[in-house]
């Protein structure tokens, strides 16, 4: 027989109601998150996957995260290449919510909804959050409408995406994780944190490597970088001793300087590796890598070399 007309589950009021209450329980047992769409800048377009990607905009909005134990995933597991953190989660947003905190501010017409690849800022645990699927069907038209989307997330794992969103503890990863320090010697001119730095490895062919200075302190010499490129898409590293043509250069404000040492932020060297423990083993490893593998080859799989 067909449903009672007299108790249709259509009744707009009736579903306002329903999201309202649903927007109010989110608000009393959820989490403050920051929504970051993806801005995908260079795409490969074989395999369909993005080889830049960049991260202007930071929404907030309140999710309620699904399940009171933590988070879900395969949790802590130490492998052969060290502790893997595979943490997952599902946040809950309302649908109205979402569309008022992020839909409006977007122009793209892909971004009518979350969309897998965006990530989620959980401040609670500090940590980034890469979307891998949206459900959007659940709960499944109880009153005829669907009124949340269901994100599922992953711990993400960053890889030189560029964070430039306005909020600083968000865009401060993009620097921990990946800057490159220096030590300047004879600095000419006054470096400005923000500018493109440039360095000219070889005259010919001519070979450059760039890169953005996020932190210059002048009294003590230091200056950091991150988003490191090179003009030949090659794997470079700025050099040391320089000076003349290899000087470091910076493209807004002119200065100029030659560098002393370079070394990673985390790292305890100069060179970017760990100490000799007995443990790391780091200098046994390479010493013997060198000794098996040409590193001078550009593409070491190629029929001639490049």
């Amino acid at each position: 027989m067909p449903t009672n007309l007299y108790l249709s589950p259509k009744v707009r009021s009736e579903q306002i109601l329903f999201e309202d209450l649903i927007i109010e329980s989110v608000k009393w047992a959820g989490q403050d998150i920051y929504y970051l769409p993806r801005n995908i800048v260079t795409r490969d377009a074989l395999l369909n996957e993005d080889i830049e990607s960049q991260f202007d905009d930071a929404y907030m909005v309140e999710v309620y995260i699904e399940g009171a134990e933590g988070f879900e995933g395969e949790g802590n597991l130490m492998s052969k290449f060290g502790l893997e953190i595979r943490d997952e989660a599902t946040f809950i947003v309302a649908k109205r919510r979402w569309e008022q905190m992020v839909g409006s501010f977007e122009n793209d017409e892909l971004q009518l909804r979350p969309n897998e690849g965006d990530l989620i800022y959980l401040p609670l645990s500090n940590s980034f959050f890469e979307i891998s699927f949206v459900e959007h069907e659940m709960p499944f038209y109880q009153l005829s409408n669907l009124p949340v989307y269901k994100m599922q997330a992953r711990l993400f794992e960053m890889s030189g995406e560029e964070f430039d969103t306005g909020v600083a503890e968000i865009d401060a990863v993009e620097v921990n994780a990946h800057a490159t320090q220096f030590k300047l010697g004879v600095i000419t001119g006054t470096f400005i944190e923000g500018e493109t730095v440039l360095q000219t490895l070889q005259a010919s062919p001519l070979i450059t490597i760039k890169a953005e200075a996020s932190y210059v302190k002048a009294d003590t010499m230091d200056m950091r970088v991150i988003d490191i490129e090179t003009n030949d898409g090659l794997f470079h590293s700025f050099i040391t001793g320089a000076t003349g043509l290899n000087l470091i250069t910076g493209s807004v404000s002119g200065a100029t300087a030659n560098i002393t040492e370079v070394f990673n932020i985390g790292t305890s060297s100069v060179d970017g590796t760990f100490p000799n423990t007995v443990d790391a083993q780091n200098f046994t490893f390479e010493k013997e890598g060198d000794a098996i593998i040409d590193f001078s080859e550009s593409n070491p799989f190629s029929e001639g070399s490049v």
